[in-house]
């Protein structure tokens, strides 16, 4: 079936950056757009609930690029193809990058002569090549893989606009969901030898905070984007006055921003996993939440991080981030894995390729499943991170397997004998990161 001519994504909320949206979110009201200052007087901001970086840690990947694959990989993943300058300057042996510090207002990071195998480094995530021979042991032995279950669920399902239900009684959650299907892709892979950490392995957020505490900083982002006087609550309240509200901000500073910051550090300085699965489900525009509507439409998509739009990169911190990533080469080993597991995915599910209309996202590599774009997740895990977002929860004949849970075998669904969608879903991650490391990794 054709793709939707709009993307499955709101709006974001003018507390908000593109790169704290995740793809997949049910709909909502747009917010007024806020245009921003003039980039030149922006460069010291951050992004919500940002710290400032430490610009230094740059300096270790001095002489690991080449000018070329510097520009290659700028080209291809990073940058969205604006027109508008960058806040760096390419010089003929080095990258000189804006920080927004006033006390170091740029860092340098020199280019290598020549292209080079890459050095492990600093970097705790090992490519498929830099893993121990296999020597007769199961496929995915030594191979640590971190699942990230999109979402919290539970009790937060509503707050996180993530429950949809078409009769009373009946209803599902994408957290609730992403948790079943992490589960049960964690018990595969170890079955082929890996060892798995999951990021999330209950109905309950990661983060310490919650939105109590994020009043200040939510009344402090509405006051930047214009409105100085926000209301407090969202009691009755829709559209654009709802997302203007302290409430409806400190939430998603809770779940969209705090609860990735959180899972972020545990995976980059806990669980230090070679490559992250971050499980989600994706949904069409599904109108009043008390009275959705179903969708023709059915696809699935993966992502990768990279496009870059110039609003993202006034911010400091994102600034950092891009950079740090760049030069880690973790783009290096994140498509070709994301490439495979969209493959097995694709085979599994059956589903037509979604297709971005929309310039926060770019074609990347030769498969049409995959787009780079640039998520809080994908950004600041350390390491190559594969984001799929498979079915559309409000198609109706998924919504109804995805209310069957997970199960093996098949059973009566809309007429027709089916598989679960859960177990489609896991089915081809396992067989796309069984094809890459067997392919990639020595015998």
């Amino acid at each position: 079936m054709p793709p939707p001519a709009t993307p499955p994504v709101p709006a974001p909320a003018p507390a908000l950056t593109p790169s704290q949206i995740t793809p997949g979110a049910p709909p909502a009201a747009a917010a007024p757009v806020v245009p921003p200052p003039a980039p030149a007087a922006r460069l010291d901001r951050l992004s919500p609930l940002g710290t400032k970086p430490d610009w230094s840690k740059l300096q270790s990947f001095h002489q690991t690029l080449t000018r070329s694959e510097f520009e290659t990989a700028m080209r291809n993943f990073y940058a969205d193809g604006s027109p508008l300058p960058a806040p760096w300057k390419l010089e003929p042996d080095g990258v000189v990058v804006k920080t927004g510090d006033p006390v170091r207002p740029e860092a340098r990071i020199s280019f290598a002569s020549r292209s080079e195998s890459p050095l492990p480094g600093s970097r705790t995530w090992r490519r498929a090549s830099e893993m121990p021979p296999l020597k007769g042991r199961p496929p995915l032995s030594d191979v640590h893989i971190a699942i990230d279950p999109g979402h919290i669920g539970g009790s937060y399902a509503t707050m996180e606009e993530r429950y949809l239900s078409f009769a009373p009684g009946e209803a599902i959650q994408e957290g609730t969901l992403t948790l079943t299907t992490a589960q049960v892709l964690a018990e595969r892979l170890k079955a082929l030898g890996a060892y798995v950490s999951l990021v999330r392995d209950r109905l309950e957020p990661v983060t310490d905070l919650r939105p109590a505490d994020l009043v200040s900083p939510a009344r402090q982002l509405l006051t930047e984007a214009g409105f100085p006087l926000p209301q407090e609550n969202y009691n009755n309240l829709t559209g654009d006055a709802k997302l203007l509200t302290v409430q409806w901000q400190s939430e998603k500073l809770f779940y969209r921003v705090s609860e990735i910051q959180a899972r972020a550090k545990k995976v980059n300085t806990t669980i230090k996993p070679d490559v992250v699965l971050c499980l989600h489900y994706n949904a069409e525009a599904w109108g009043d939440a008390t009275a959705p509507q179903f969708s023709p439409m059915n696809h699935m998509h993966v992502l990768v991080n990279g496009c870059y739009s110039p609003v993202e990169l006034e911010q400091q911190d994102v600034r950092f981030e891009m950079f740090y990533r760049l030069f880690s080469r973790i783009h290096e080993e994140e498509l070709p894995l994301a490439e495979s597991v969209a493959n097995g995915t694709r085979v599994a599910t059956g589903l037509p390729a979604y297709v971005y209309t929309t310039p926060n996202a770019l074609r990347v590599g030769t498969n049409a499943y995959v787009y780079a774009r640039n998520l809080l997740a994908n950004r600041i895990y350390q390491c190559p991170v594969v984001y799929l977002e498979p079915y559309v929860m409000n198609h109706e004949e998924t919504y109804r397997r995805l209310l069957l849970g997970h199960y093996l075998g098949r059973t009566l669904v809309a007429g027709r004998l089916q598989t679960s969608a859960i177990e489609d879903y896991v089915r081809g991650v396992v067989n796309g990161i069984l094809a890459y490391y067997q392919k990639r990794r020595p015998l």
